[in-house]
């Protein structure tokens, strides 16, 4: 491209391209504080929807949610935990069986593997423990940031969000926390979500993208923050 071109292609100055143009903000610290403070109202003490007993089923559980629903894995979990439901027990199971016990859901052979290498580093490295630092639980297999922010927030209180599909289309349909990424949508809501509300804002957002913010067809006359919402996919008439 000659010179000329360049200089005529050059944009006004203040205007951004559309890959580094920063979402623009559609809501104010206060109407998010309001959107948060309705789904806390509505239930203040949100829990995983996944059936464990101790942070080492939990994170097992959480491996093979990828792709899967909790009804699925609970399903096929109360099985598997009711044998093993230390790290022990599962390297003592094998990936034969685990198989076995897991193959209802998808993805099935290749989470059975990571389940019994997972546990396998559990014993050999973190005395049979489910570490409580991210590093070490990104680096077992299997486990990616999601799966490590579920762990962190559900097992040791940590104020975490993990961005699964339900998050990520929350934040990119109402305007939220817009990203091309999971990251992205984490790094934003992180930014906006108001800290009293952080320990519990993922389940939140989870379980409202579950059953009101669906994906096919909000069911946004049912929605207890349709009047805050400034989605273009909003219908009305909405909740009063």
């Amino acid at each position: 491209m000659g010179i000329a071109k360049q200089a005529a292609t050059k944009r006004a100055p203040g205007a951004a391209g559309p890959r580094k143009r920063r979402a623009a903000k559609l809501y104010s610290p206060a109407e998010v504080e309001a959107i948060f403070a309705r789904l806390a109202a509505a239930d203040p003490e949100p829990q995983t929807e996944l059936e464990y007993s101790n942070p080492f089923t939990l994170l097992v559980a959480v491996v093979l949610s990828a792709q899967a629903t909790d009804a699925g894995v609970n399903k096929a979990t109360r099985g598997l935990f009711a044998l093993a439901d230390t790290p022990e027990a599962m390297v003592a199971l094998g990936e034969e069986r685990v198989t076995e016990l897991i193959r209802t859901i998808g993805l099935f052979r290749n989470k059975a593997k990571n389940v019994v290498a997972l546990s396998r580093r559990l014993v050999e490295e973190h005395g049979g423990e489910v570490p409580h630092d991210r590093a070490a639980l990104e680096a077992l297999p299997g486990v990616g940031r999601k799966t490590a922010n579920v762990v962190l927030n559900v097992a040791f209180g940590e104020p975490t969000i993990a961005v699964d599909t339900h998050i990520f289309r929350i934040g990119n349909r109402l305007g939220l926390a817009p990203g091309r990424t999971p990251d992205e949508v984490e790094a934003r809501l992180m930014e906006i979500v108001p800290p009293a509300s952080l320990q519990h804002a993922h389940h939140w957002l989870i379980l409202h993208g579950r059953y009101t913010c669906v994906a096919r067809g909000p069911k946004c006359g049912n929605c207890r923050i349709a009047d805050l919402c400034k989605s273009p996919e909003k219908k009305l008439p909405v909740a009063a």
